[in-house]
């Protein structure tokens, strides 16, 4: 009897050992999936090529990406589009310029964006710099010049100083270049380490939920990883918009015709530079045309429209949880105290089409 018994608790321990071996495995594998997929958010700023960062310029393109003098109405910063409090977007399915003007495409994040392959849904600024100068003269953004934002800042005693500290032994330091060098290092701070995804990589098999291991393994093997891989879950590639069926002019504008405005390429027709998925979930709305409001929604567009399948509503649902898991620690930003304007400071241009209310 005791033999019997003996035996059949060996047996019981057996089959204990042998699931958890194999759900070990099986963690093991997904992880390693997801390792050779996808890259961490560093913890720190990574260094830019020819842009070398300090704590002066960093003070100094922290204080810029807040400055609304930068545009010409002296309402419009960085910030406005951008915001530091929600995700570095601003809620809106295109932004709100100069006149109140409304913009052409959604304001990506700019959270993490160092690490997109290029700046902008068509990739027209190779660089966080370059993007930097093409809202200032934008018409319908913050309608500047590059002569009238110098002749502001130099305008200002504290920022020719704050520019002699972050750019030294330059005769003349306040210029146009370096006021996007300087909010380049900026918002390269601008990170979001440590979300689920990062955590689970790093060997915490809790930081995932089931569903989103569950999702997780639905996002690899339906091919979503084709476009959305490396650090940003996207970001570092062009891809066209509707690869097997377009979506309906709402969503697709037929008179937006992505990065074929920059390479004058046919083959660019419709193309963009794919979405990131880092905060996904805190930067509604999505697409380029900001028309889609719901992520479950985005998720099964995303089928139809680039994989040509239909992902039903369970599917979904785990994918748009793993997709959760992919909000990092959001950096906190205060705002700056910025110098006064003197009486050499130009005045604001008043806004065509502004309500003067008093």
């Amino acid at each position: 009897m005791k033999r019997g018994i003996s035996l059949s608790l060996l047996s019981v321990v057996l089959i204990v050992l042998c699931a958890s071996l194999a759900l070990a495995s099986a963690e093991a594998e997904l992880r390693g999936l997801a390792q050779g997929m996808f890259k961490p958010i560093p913890q720190t700023a990574p260094q830019l090529k020819g842009n070398a960062a300090t704590a002066d310029k960093v003070r100094l393109g922290h204080m810029l990406y807040f400055e609304p003098r930068l545009s010409a109405s002296q309402l419009i910063s960085c910030q406005t589009c951008h915001n530091v409090g929600l995700a570095g977007a601003d809620l809106q399915e295109t932004s709100t310029g100069h006149g109140w003007q409304k913009g052409p495409r959604n304001a990506p994040t700019t959270y993490n964006a160092v690490f997109n392959t290029a700046q902008f849904w068509d990739g027209r600024a190779k660089d966080l710099a370059e993007q930097a100068k093409g809202p200032v003269q934008a018409s319908v953004e913050m309608n500047n010049t590059p002569a009238a934002v110098i002749k502001i800042l130099k305008s200002i005693p504290d920022y020719v100083a704050l520019f002699k500290k972050a750019f030294p032994g330059q005769k003349d330091p306040v210029t146009f270049d370096n006021m996007a060098d300087a909010i380049e290092v900026f918002e390269a701070t601008l990170l979001t380490p440590n979300d689920a995804l990062d955590r689970y990589m790093a060997g915490d098999n809790n930081a995932l939920s089931a569903d989103q291991k569950k999702g997780l393994e639905l996002f690899v093997n339906s091919g979503c990883v084709g476009c959305h891989d490396g650090v940003n879950l996207g970001g570092s590639d062009y891809f066209p918009f509707g690869v097997v069926e377009q979506p309906g002019a709402e969503i697709l504008p037929v008179d937006d015709k992505g990065r074929f405005k920059v390479t004058n390429t046919a083959s660019d027709e419709y193309v963009f530079r794919s979405p990131v998925l880092r905060n996904i979930a805190l930067t509604a709305p999505y697409f380029h045309s900001g028309k889609v409001w719901s992520l479950e929604q985005a998720v099964a567009i995303m089928g139809s429209s680039q994989l040509g399948m239909e992902i039903n509503d369970e599917e979904v649902a785990l994918i748009v949880a793993f997709l959760n898991g992919l909000t990092g620690e959001q950096p906190v930003v205060t705002h700056p105290v910025l110098p006064p304007s003197t009486k050499a400071t130009p005045k604001p241009v008043l806004q065509v089409g502004a309500v003067n209310a008093h």
